[in-house]
């Protein structure tokens, strides 16, 4: 039987509607598996491969019948965007079915949500934090909404494994699984996703054997990618050549313009409009980053959608997943990413056209950024992607859980709640002696309460006090916010943490502003239009490089392969840049630190967390030194004998306590819950998230370690 064949009648005729000629190779092996196999299953396959469909056509088949009357499928995604986006695809599937589509987030009205409460039914499309909601408020209606489950589709599955809301998400479906009549199969989509046997046991931890990972292979498009660097000044300001080169990329085309920060979105977004303004050209470039006003944010979408003219749009994150912003000629990142899984996806948002080819334009304005540019390019082409690792050590997730199942069950005896943490796969590492120290701490400062005579716990005073809190439904940090307003409408939103006053001009949402007034009690500035201003500064994450990145500049340096994608310029300045590592006959199997008479520089190039606990090892044994740069360089005293060191370090058995008590206020781990835990459980989560002892003594036993004096 054919895989077309398989499907209902109903959805084979929306498939002629919509003139396939055939499958992509990920729904040609994904609608069988689906179909004729209880496996929970992954697609892996690149951007706009047709996963969504692979999933919902055999799904849709399988539901068709009862899906009228029961909800069958719970659609999740890491975006509200994403869900608007895949609404109206997901309703077109179902034209000549009777299954209804509902959504449910912070958007959807009330009267909506009231009609999907008493009318369960077809397919929910629904963020995490909005099922936290329905535990918390809508405890009543549980069993009605879930009973009948069959799938979760997880969307963008690789964005939730390695964070704290990956954490919450699958706290959140095991819970679920206690009201449905049998336990519903997850299908994850993803782009870039690695470490296949983390995923399983992250989507099945019981039996992590039943699920099936399905890999498309690659799609027949050719990318066509160039390197240019464009130095900044040595106030890292960008030069005017940049943009005039970007504007005149994206005359003709439709161009996602990547920044790594939404400060420098607002900056290109104004300089690429004053360029096309001078050409008599008014608003080509749209600014989108989340601190954008979410109308704002959805005017721009629907206006590249539409638009069949020249128009793009410069963005952060904001849009490296799948929201729909039409077919994209060119994608440009300015400066490098970060991980190489971020710019795959993103470079898959173009060549979407039929027949038309990926074109990616990478720019740098730093020698750093140049050299993880071509570093991460590289890898790119190597097919690799940083692997899923997880979340460690979850207890500041499982103290946010705690609160919501003490309000679900409306109060809960001790050894049940053990007994529903232990049902929770994601918590069964956790010891239980921390668990109970952590309830404990718990009681003790009111987060939560025991019932005299029943023994139940609810939650207490201080805990209903964080559950007020309009986000406690999330468990990621958000900045205090001050809101921005012209006249009637919302611009969007800066961070507190910035030094603002009335008179200051401003850059948001790709345009200029005067503040005119600072209210601090509403939290509200108040602006009008100006004729010029600075992009706003926001608080930046806490990133870190895989070792790999690092690893592979190491051997670019030492090598003399040529890489045809450089400019001129680009390649006389890898020149520049290899000259002392060639001229030194320094291998990619060595460590440098280079001497002069003021300072050393020990180039360590391995990840991020690997330089920061070899920083602090160097702190215990006396050495006083500050945090190292984003490529793992780190300052020394030249008095330091930095071989002898790393010697006495590898052969010492180290303790993390030696480490915790150099460490910074600033270099400690910060999560969300985190400063709620008892201490003790503080600092086991920062010793797992921040330090990698065994990471430092195979990164000392893996290279040589010399000194060179610098040319």
């Amino acid at each position: 039987m054919s895989t077309f064949d398989l499907l209902s009648k109903k959805i084979q005729k929306k498939i002629w509607d919509m003139r396939w000629n055939e499958f992509t190779p990920i729904q040609d092996m994904a609608i069988p598996a689906i179909m004729k196999t209880d496996f929970d299953i992954i697609l892996s396959s690149g951007t706009a491969s047709g996963k969504t469909e692979a999933a919902f056509l055999p799904i849709l088949s399988m539901i068709e019948e009862e899906a009228e009357n029961y909800l069958k499928v719970i659609y999740i995604s890491p975006l509200k965007a994403l869900i608007n986006n895949q609404f109206e695809r997901i309703i077109s599937l179902c034209e000549y079915t009777n299954i209804p589509i509902h959504r449910w987030h912070g958007d959807v009205s009330q009267s909506r949500k009231k009609k999907f409460i008493q009318n369960p039914a077809g397919i929910l499309q629904i963020t995490p934090e909005s099922i936290e909601s329905l535990f918390i408020n809508r405890t009543e209606h549980l069993v009605s909404i879930f009973q009948y489950v069959d799938f979760i589709v997880i969307d963008e599955i690789h964005s939730f494994l390695d964070t704290e809301r990956g954490v919450h998400l699958r706290s959140l479906l095991s819970r679920m699984e206690l009201y449905t009549e049998k336990c519903p199969r997850i299908i994850g989509l993803s782009a870039t996703i690695d470490n296949f046997s983390f995923v399983k046991k992250w989507v099945n931890h019981s039996n992590s054997e039943s699920v099936q990972i399905i890999e498309s292979p690659g799609n027949d498009k050719d990318l066509f990618y160039s390197l240019m660097p464009f130095p900044a000044d040595k106030n890292y300001k960008k030069p005017l050549e940049l943009f005039e080169d970007i504007r005149f990329l994206t005359r003709e085309q439709k161009a996602l313009i990547f920044c790594n920060s939404r400060g420098e979105v607002e900056e290109t977004t104004v300089m690429l409009n004053r360029l096309a303004k001078k050409e008599g050209i008014e608003e080509t470039y749209y600014a989108h980053h989340s601190s954008i006003n979410k109308k704002e944010r959805e005017y721009v979408e629907k206006k590249m959608a539409e638009s069949t003219v020249p128009k793009s749009v410069v963005a952060t994150s904001s849009l490296e997943l799948g929201i729909d912003v039409g077919s994209i000629d060119l994608v440009i990142q300015l400066d490098s990413t970060f991980t190489v899984s971020a710019l795959k996806q993103r470079l898959g948002r173009s060549g979407r056209k039929r027949d038309a080819n990926q074109m990616l334009q990478l720019y740098s304005t730093t020698k750093d950024s140049f050299l993880q540019s071509l570093a991460v390019m590289e890898l790119v082409r190597e097919k690799w992607v940083e692997p899923a690792k997880g979340y460690a050590k979850p207890y500041d997730i499982l103290f946010h859980q705690i609160i919501s199942i003490c309000k679900e069950t409306n109060g809960v005896r001790l050894e049940d709640l053990l007994l529903k943490i232990e049902q929770i796969g994601i918590f069964s590492e956790l010891e239980k002696d921390k668990i109970l120290s952590l309830i404990e701490h718990m009681l003790d400062k009111e987060i939560l309460e025991k019932i005299q005579g029943t023994n139940e716990l609810i939650v207490g005073l201080e805990g209903e006090r964080l559950m007020r809190s309009k986000d406690f439904y999330s468990v990621f940090m958000t900045p205090e916010m001050y809101e921005v307003v012209a006249g009637m409408k919302t611009i969007g939103t800066l961070d507190k943490v910035m030094f603002l006053n009335v008179g200051d001009n401003i850059i948001l949402a790709g345009r200029l502003w005067k503040i005119k007034d600072i209210d601090m009690n509403r939290n509200k500035i108040y602006v009008q239009k100006a004729v010029d201003g600075d992009p706003p500064k926001y608080t930046g994450g806490n990133i870190k490089l895989h070792k790999r990145i690092p690893e592979k500049i190491m051997e670019i340096l030492c090598s003399n392969q040529s890489f045809i994608y450089l400019n001129e310029e680009a390649t006389d300045l890898l020149k520049d840049l290899r000259r002392p590592y060639l001229y030194n006959q320094i291998q990619s199997t060595e460590r440098i630190t280079w001497r002069d008479k003021e300072e050393m520089i020990f180039e360590t190039f391995t990840g991020t967390t690997i330089v920061k606990t070899l920083v602090w090892m160097l702190r215990a044994r006396g050495i006083d030194i500050g945090a190292p740069d984003g490529l793992g360089r780190i300052k020394l005293p030249s008095t330091v004998d930095i071989i002898d060191e790393l010697t006495q370090i590898k052969n010492k058995s180290w303790e993390i306590e030696e480490l915790i008590s150099v460490t910074k206020e600033n270099e400690l781990f910060v999560s969300k819950y985190s400063e709620y835990l008892p201490q003790e459980i503080q600092l086991e989560m920062y010793a797992s998230h921040e330090i990698d002892i065994d990471g430092v003594m195979e990164f000392l036993n893996s290279y040589t370690f010399r000194v060179v004096g610098n040319e």
